[in-house]
């Protein structure tokens, strides 16, 4: 380094090096309460993270704040150094999977799954092919023409998982998608979610109200009190 150069604090050094997920003394008000959640969070790149805690604590709300689905009053949302808050739902780097999978039931499984590419459903042969390639990875391969009242509760929340990875967004955010599943079929779905997670390079959030879900598959568990 050439003498005449200042060298950057190692505050400075580490904060510009940060590319993952970064939640600063964020703070959140419901509409007609007193009552202020506050957060602070940092999750790396590639990391799969389950937030545990009892009922209203703010699981939930923390993840609709990442989201953009609530506003916060005060702090900052940050992805690979850039600040969130001020971009919509879908201007952000996110897909999410909730507990309602949120399927049109007059579509297919496929038609389904290309609502995350366009909404229109005007689909590229490039499309299609990474549709195929979605549901080969969900495990629902020749299920494709199905419509979800003829699918499983398992094999429909799979359809919602494989719409989340078709919109290529590199934050996945789960809000108990499994909670109504039996105990067999949540482990199944928790098995694939981590391979998913692994195999696409995802930084993953998911929240949970079960210590055995979250030990089955996070790298790291926070527990908000």
């Amino acid at each position: 380094m050439p003498d005449d150069q200042e060298a950057p604090t190692p505050k400075e050094n580490h904060q510009a090096s940060f590319q993952g997920l970064s939640i600063e003394k964020l703070s959140y008000q419901h509409h007609g309460s007193e009552e202020v959640l506050d957060f602070d969070l940092r999750v790396e790149p590639n990391e799969l993270v389950a937030i545990l805690g009892p009922s209203g604590i703010g699981k939930s709300t923390l993840l609709s704040l990442i989201a953009g689905f609530e506003n916060s009053i005060s702090g900052a949302i940050k992805f690979e150094g850039k600040e969130l808050n001020n971009l919509s739902p879908s201007e952000r780097p996110i897909t999410s999977l909730f507990q309602e999978h949120n399927l049109f039931a007059h579509l297919s499984a496929e038609e389904n799954i290309g609502l995350g590419i366009h909404p229109g459903l005007r689909l590229t042969s490039q499309d299609k092919a990474q549709i195929t390639q979605a549901l080969n990875d969900v495990g629902l391969t020749g299920l494709e023409k199905r419509l979800p009242a003829e699918l499983s509760g398992g094999q429909r929340q799979r359809v919602a998982l494989a719409r989340c990875l078709v919109r290529r967004r590199p934050i996945l955010l789960l809000d108990e998608p499994f909670s109504a599943l039996d105990q067999d079929l949540r482990k199944e779905m928790l098995k694939l979610v981590k391979d998913l997670h692994q195999n696409h390079g995802l930084l993953t959030l998911m929240v949970t109200h079960l210590k055995e879900d979250a030990d089955a598959i996070a790298d790291r568990i926070v527990h908000l009190t």
